[in-house]
């Protein structure tokens, strides 16, 4: 399901459940309900009035009591908690595992210090991407891995058929998927107080991008100072037996100003903080240069290459794209996802991949594509909405500025 849809189904359910039969809502949007997989929180988040929907496979709750507006706002001013478990944790082990995972991400693995990670892009021999994923060095042979839900299938296979032609010619390296874990997401200028009151670790030497293994309300955790919002916060990896008491315990410690938040909030706030949605803003023919992720490409990787599609990536750095990923304000109703861009003389320059109304900065936002060129901060465009063009321009993300703990 792409971003914009998100937002636009969550603020269909919002207005049925209020003007309609609420039977025959749950019957048109949960009549495959039976088919979906369900996180370990699934009865928690029903009890707590959330909305579920079909998404990536799972049923996950797009928004609860509050709107999807409020929500993204009060994990601004206080902090949100989101399950994500419906996406893929995996740990590749071996004294290969960092040479294996080079040959198929931008990254520089094996320049990142124990306990330290970094997004990265997986990429095709097209240089297109495969799927963005947050990856982490726990230690010199140990690699901790999070992809995207909609990508799980494919991105499992891709890994095992190169694993398997890798280890054939001597390399050691194996794989574990971590489906016995949750994911927690917790974020928000509270997280980090809140969550200091469920462990002895002092969170405060944490800094963002780091990871480790402790215990938080007595469980076994992973613990990545990250997240998908622009906010300060922390990807939980938690034992699913103890996941509810987790999210029980989070909820509990902040009295109330965390809230649980569903994917409608979450995909506007990665929106405002400017980040790819893969299979809107990122995509199989799309380059991590092309996406604005060329600081994901290591210095190291930027002279050796060694991954895949690396020829046609290290010609774009040479060259430049000939396309570029941009942040729009816009006019009218908001862009939505395939809204073409025109310049002021009418002449298609590119097109919309996300978009909506920002309830943090209260105008549109969007980003996409345009040609290089006219992708300069300032540019005036034309966006099509419904097929009647909006005044808009170009400009710089993050639209909201972003709040990550780092060393000061």
């Amino acid at each position: 399901m792409r971003g914009g849809s998100l937002w636009q189904l969550g603020q269909s359910i919002t207005r049925r459940l209020a003007q309609s039969d609420k039977k025959g809502v749950s019957r048109r949007y949960f009549a495959s309900e039976a088919d979906l997989k369900k996180t370990a929180l699934y009865d928690f988040h029903v009890a707590h009035g959330g909305k579920m929907v079909p998404f990536a496979g799972w049923s996950m709750p797009i928004q609860y009591k509050d709107s999807i507006m409020d929500s993204t706002v009060n994990c601004r001013q206080n902090g949100s908690l989101f399950d994500v478990a419906h996406m893929c944790g995996l740990s590749l082990k071996g004294k290969d595992c960092v040479p294996f995972l080079e040959t198929l991400v931008v990254a520089d693995v094996a320049g990142l210090a124990p306990g330290t990670g970094s997004l990265t892009v997986f990429t095709n021999e097209k240089g297109g991407a495969i799927d963005d994923s947050v990856i982490t060095k726990v230690t010199d042979e140990h690699i901790y891995l999070v992809v995207n839900a909609g990508c799980r299938d494919k991105d499992l296979a891709h890994i095992e058929e190169h694993m398997k032609a890798f280890k054939s010619k001597g390399g050691d390296v194996s794989w574990h998927i971590h489906d016995e874990r949750s994911l927690l997401a917790l974020q928000g200028p509270l997280a980090a107080p809140v969550l200091q009151h469920l462990t002895k670790e002092d969170l405060s030497k944490l800094y963002f991008g780091q990871f480790q293994i402790l215990d938080i309300n007595g469980s076994t955790c992973f613990l990545t100072r990250t997240g998908y919002t622009g906010e300060d916060g922390f990807e939980i990896s938690v034992p699913d037996e103890h996941a509810v008491d987790l999210a029980k315990a989070i909820l509990e410690k902040s009295e109330g100003k965390v809230r649980l938040t569903g994917l409608g909030a979450r995909d506007s706030l990665r929106l405002e903080a400017g980040l790819c949605l893969y299979g809107n803003d990122m995509e199989q023919h799309i380059s991590p240069v092309e996406a604005g992720l060329t600081w994901a490409i290591g210095k190291r990787r930027r002279a050796e290459g060694g991954f895949l599609g690396a020829d046609v990536i290290l010609q774009q750095l040479k060259d430049g794209p000939t396309i570029r990923r941009v942040g729009f304000f816009s006019s009218g109703p908001p862009a939505r996802s395939h809204s073409e861009v025109h310049d002021e003389s009418g002449n298609k320059i590119g097109e919309i991949t996300s978009g909506g109304f920002s309830p943090n900065l209260k105008k549109n936002i969007a980003m996409g594509y345009v040609k290089s060129g006219q992708h300069k901060t300032g540019t005036k465009v034309k966006i099509l909405v419904r097929g009647k063009p909006y005044e808009g321009s170009i400009t710089k993300m993050p639209f909201v500025a972003t709040k990550y703990y780092k060393p000061t």
